[in-house]
């Protein structure tokens, strides 16, 4: 079975969701990210994707704090993003307890510098976060679109080294839609050695259940726990499969 990684987005300190990518449609589910955190260790989580959607918007990270008393009070492995675009922050997010850090806008705008991270800290410890509408990829916080493919953008970086994507489709995103995993499935096809996440569209236990585990690793999953769509009680079950 794939690996479930519950998803904490965070605006101003706040657990919320928003609806492809938009700001405007942010909702907001906790006003502590921390407890939400607790309750997924509970449960029987392993990993963690937190999202620092203030930092997303800016040039840095802007919830670090919150970071650090996940990472401290849960012990969780925690995937951590938004507003890395350079070493500083980079250590920064290390520091506060994140196992690995996700990187977008800043491959697609400093290849080099994204491949010598990669080189420096492992691919294990960094990971490409591929933020696409239809075929192109989108930065920025998915507010602008690149000339560049998805296919295109990691196999660059799967020459390089990279072992682990995030694979975000902006369409579904918060939609509550089902993914097409058929487009995950080709970049398994094209990038066997590749751990792939899919992101965006989870809606319910049905949908994981319905993966081809040997071509998805893990998936993302946020708006559908949140809505009630995907309880607890299933959420346990999967995990202690694991």
């Amino acid at each position: 079975m794939v690996n479930i990684i519950p998803a904490i987005d965070i605006i101003s300190g706040e657990c919320v969701r928003l609806s492809k990518g938009e700001f405007s449609t942010k909702k907001v589910y906790s006003s502590s990210p921390v407890e939400v955190a607790k309750v997924y260790r509970d449960l029987g989580c392993q990993r963690l994707h937190v999202v620092d959607l203030d930092g997303a918007q800016s040039n840095h990270p802007e919830n670090l704090g919150i970071l650090e008393q996940i990472a401290t009070v849960t012990q969780l492995d925690i995937q951590f993003g938004g507003g890395i675009k350079d070493e500083k922050s980079l250590i920064s997010a290390f520091n506060a307890g994140a196992s690995r850090i996700i990187c977008g806008s800043m491959a697609i705008y400093n290849t080099e510098l994204f491949v010598e991270w990669l080189n420096n800290y492992g691919s294990q410890r960094v990971m490409l976060g591929a933020d696409f509408m239809g075929e192109k990829i989108c930065v920025n916080g998915w507010k602008n679109e690149t000339d560049r493919t998805l296919d295109d953008t990691v196999e660059k970086f799967y020459k390089k080294g990279l072992k682990q994507l995030i694979a975000t489709d902006i369409s579904k995103d918060g939609m509550l839609s089902t993914p097409e995993f058929y487009k995950y499935y080709k970049l398994k096809e094209l990038f066997p050695e590749l751990e792939i996440t899919v992101s965006g569209g989870i809606s319910s236990i049905k949908d994981i259940m319905g993966i081809e585990s040997d071509k998805i690793d893990s998936v993302i999953v946020g708006k559908a726990i949140y809505e009630g769509k995907i309880n607890p009680e299933e959420l346990k079950r999967c995990w202690q499969k694991e």
